[in-house]
């Protein structure tokens, strides 16, 4: 098993491909072990494919955090969505990075090609990862998310 806090799962489709390998290679840069559960090549493929694999490393234990890049975000960010253990958010800025971890406790990230600059990209991988989930007043909300655990009136 590798360690979870040093690793990072990313996964893409064609269109997120060359964003996937930049961040991939700034992350070991930083000396972060990388899960690429690809694609790796820009023919034509199903985004679903590669967002359930990273939910799975998230979800299994493997990793704490995952990052998915399609063209938009849109498409990743809808599948890993359906996981009750995954809170995944559509990033366009660093504020929202910043928020969506110390708020939301989110573990995953998707990331427009088409929508979000390199620069921007990596700005916003770095806060994620970087920013402590505050917990108290927004554990409550964190926990209503799921229905099954505990969403109640």
């Amino acid at each position: 098993m590798t360690d979870q806090l040093t690793t990072i799962v990313i996964g893409s489709d064609h269109a997120g491909l060359g964003l996937k390998n930049v961040i991939k290679q700034t992350l070991l840069a930083q000396g972060l072990a990388v899960i690429d559960v690809g694609t790796e090549g820009p023919d034509s493929c199903d985004y679903p494919d590669f967002a359930h694999k990273a939910c799975a490393a998230v979800i299994g234990g493997d990793v704490r955090f995952g990052i998915l890049v399609c063209g938009t975000g849109i498409g990743m960010s809808m599948v890993a969505n359906r996981y009750a253990d995954i809170r995944c958010a559509l990033l366009h800025d660093t504020t929202g990075a910043r928020l969506t971890r110390a708020h939301n406790d989110a573990n995953m990230i998707a990331l427009g090609a088409r929508m979000t600059g390199e620069e921007v990209a990596l700005d916003i991988v770095k806060v994620f990862l970087n920013t402590p989930y505050e917990g108290g007043r927004h554990a409550r909300r964190v926990q209503k998310i799921n229905p099954a655990e505990g969403a109640k009136s």
